[in-house]
């Protein structure tokens, strides 16, 4: 089995032991991941974390809860990380009333940057949403309409009508652990209708443990295929079959090399 982790948090304190936890995903088949980050920070860690495990690839942007705390030197710094051969997307960014609905301005402003230096260096772009979705929507629609969108509505939690506009805009589709939670009924059904093309796994690693970890550690890679599992029922096809679909979809998307080992150690 060959599963791809479209979104992981690698370099949060809590994996302070890397080998380790890309030794336990690797055994899980977990062969390649997504290492995205928050932050000016975070993208100089993870584009660090991509050059020393070949099967691990960084995605380098501002977040929406920290950008009112950016500088205009930490996007010029997003923009010369762009060009490391280990970035293979922008983000995370998007937008969230959640957790801070007073810079929603500034959230807006940082997310349409993203888009724009996606369309402009064809990198797809990674996208957080949380008690937004109209604000989504209409951001999306108004880049769509300047041109094409690439990227992955990720660990989404929105309803179909939304994932349907999303799908017509060209983006993809990514569920996290959240799509295994008894309550998420709802959720697993938007998960059924996602064209087999357009759908990705991902952890969100450490956040957001998929049933039956869930409460028990943080997330981590290896736990993947749980929600591959979980997908797979859902979808009524096996589990091997939704690990080598959305493998592809990744590969495709992220423009992934198709065989690399997520570990130094896997590869020896």
């Amino acid at each position: 089995m060959f599963l791809v982790d479209t979104h992981a948090h690698l370099d949060d304190p809590q994996f302070a032991d890397l080998a380790a936890v890309l030794e336990r995903a690797h055994d899980a088949g977990v062969m390649q991941i997504v290492c995205v980050a928050t932050d000016r920070a975070s993208s100089c860690r993870v584009v660090q974390i991509a050059e020393g495990f070949p099967g691990v690839f960084a995605a380098v942007g501002i977040h929406p809860t920290v950008c009112h705390q950016a500088q205009e030197k930490d996007w010029e710094r997003i923009q010369e990380l762009t060009r490391s051969p280990r970035v293979v997307a922008l983000g995370e960014t998007g937008l969230d009333r959640y957790w801070d609905e007073g810079t929603i301005g500034v959230q807006e402003f940082f997310f349409q940057r993203h888009l724009e230096l996606s369309q402009q260096t064809g990198l797809p772009v990674v996208i957080h949403m949380r008690d937004c979705a109209a604000d989504i929507e209409r951001v999306l629609g108004q880049a769509a309409a300047t041109g094409p969108l690439r990227g992955v509505m990720h660990s989404y939690s929105g309803d179909w009508r939304l994932a349907k506009r999303c799908l017509e805009w060209g983006l993809h589709i990514s569920f996290s652990g959240m799509v295994t939670y008894k309550k998420n009924e709802w959720l697993r059904e938007v998960a059924r209708q996602v064209p087999d093309d357009r759908l990705l796994v991902e952890t969100d690693a450490p956040y957001l443990p998929p049933e039956p970890q869930r409460g028990r550690r943080p997330n981590e890679p290896a736990l993947l295929v749980h929600t591959a599992e979980c997908l797979a029922r859902v979808r009524n096809v096996s589990v091997a079959e939704l690990a080598d679909q959305t493998a592809r979809n990744a590969r495709q998307l992220f423009r992934l090399p198709d065989i690399c080992p997520v570990s130094n150690s896997s590869s020896q």
